[in-house]
């Protein structure tokens, strides 16, 4: 056979092979991508789903001790606060602390893009780690009743409800009348709102401009003196005269955070503010020969080591609630903004040498 023969038999196998992998190629699948979840309208019937999911899966949580599963139902501040009570349970050996949910009020604004929020206030019972599911109080787990203002958050379309910040009606204080509409919406207020006193996103600073400087503060033009914010430049003043007689040197700040701030309007005209602080505080050993430092009863559990250096610094999340009443017009006398819901705890402690 002859080199014109061989070349033609070898381009007529080539074709065969090339046909048959053409035969045997799989068909091309289509992809199907997933489209994005669709915006759900938050309603009243929305945000009493969302409470009750969480209510439920918040009580599975702590009475199995599953920090995990807390945690995927908060954000923000409020999960710094639950990952320090776990630490602490962990420490202790106790179980945490279970929590009972009563008389809750929804107070929904009608909002129209995310993060969609809204708040619940109710009646929240302490319960013991050991309660049996939907079992009545006991005595003296009714007599840690208190009002409980609770912020729940969704960030987006296919995000879960999570719990943003909780903090606790003070004693004597009353929550103001949040008037919903027709349809059961209330009103929410831009955090740059000029009616009010104090523009919501500036609470936070005013009171810890009041924390550093007491009393005489301008801030006390706005705000009301006392416990939670004039009050702690007088705590700071003490801790420190104590921290100096023992030969170590104490100071602590309070600062605006990162969270966001929630407001809603009140009946008559002003707004319930609900944000966070942070507080640091920074103990150091300032004669070696004088001083030692001791743990902090309320973040040794927050220590990787209970063998103290010469330096202990401690941070707290603190979240509040405060009325900001609307801006006087004419001659009226300034009204002024009043803290009335607190809570908080450590939620970073550590240990180092001084340099």
């Amino acid at each position: 056979m002859n080199r014109t023969a061989l070349a033609a038999v070898a381009a007529l196998l080539l074709a065969g092979v090339t046909g048959c992998a053409q035969q045997q190629k799989p068909p091309m699948t289509p992809i199907t991508l997933a489209s994005a979840p669709a915006p759900e309208r938050l309603t009243p019937d929305v945000a009493a789903r969302a409470f009750r999911a969480y209510v439920v899966n918040e009580d599975v949580a702590r009475a199995s001790g599953d920090e995990r599963l807390a945690l995927s139902w908060a954000g923000d501040g409020q999960a710094q606060l639950i990952a320090g009570a776990f630490r602490k349970a962990a420490f202790t050996g106790d179980p945490a602390p279970r929590y009972g949910y009563a008389n809750e009020r929804l107070y929904v604004p009608r909002l129209n893009t995310y993060p969609q929020w809204f708040v619940a206030v109710a009646d929240r019972t302490t319960r013991a780690g050991d309660a049996r599911p939907g079992s009545r109080p006991t005595a003296a787990e009714a007599r840690t009743k208190s009002t409980v203002i609770m912020v729940f958050v969704r960030t987006a379309p296919a995000a879960r409800w999570r719990l943003s910040l909780t903090t606790l009606l003070n004693k004597k204080a009353k929550l103001p009348q949040i008037p919903v509409d027709r349809e059961g919406y209330a009103t929410p207020l831009a955090t740059f709102d000029g009616g009010l006193v104090i523009q919501p996103r500036g609470v936070p600073a005013i009171q810890a401009t009041l924390a550093a400087e007491g009393s005489g503060s301008v801030a006390a033009g706005v705000m009301r003196t006392g416990a939670y914010t004039s009050g702690y430049y007088t705590e700071t003043r003490k801790a420190k005269k104590r921290a100096s007689d023992a030969g170590l040197a104490y100071d602590t700040v309070f600062t605006a955070t990162a969270f966001p701030v929630f407001s809603l309007r009140t009946s008559d005209g002003g707004g319930l503010v609900m944000y966070a602080l942070s507080q640091n505080t920074v103990t150091f050993l300032k004669d070696h020969q004088k001083g030692h430092l001791a743990i902090p009863r309320d973040a040794a559990h927050l220590l990787d080591t209970l063998v103290l250096r010469d330096e202990v610094n401690v941070t707290e999340t603190l979240q509040f609630a405060a009325t900001v009443p609307a801006r006087p017009t004419g001659r009226k006398p300034q009204p002024k903004a009043d803290v009335i819901a607190t809570d908080g705890a450590v939620t970073k402690a550590v240990t180092r040498k001084s340099a």
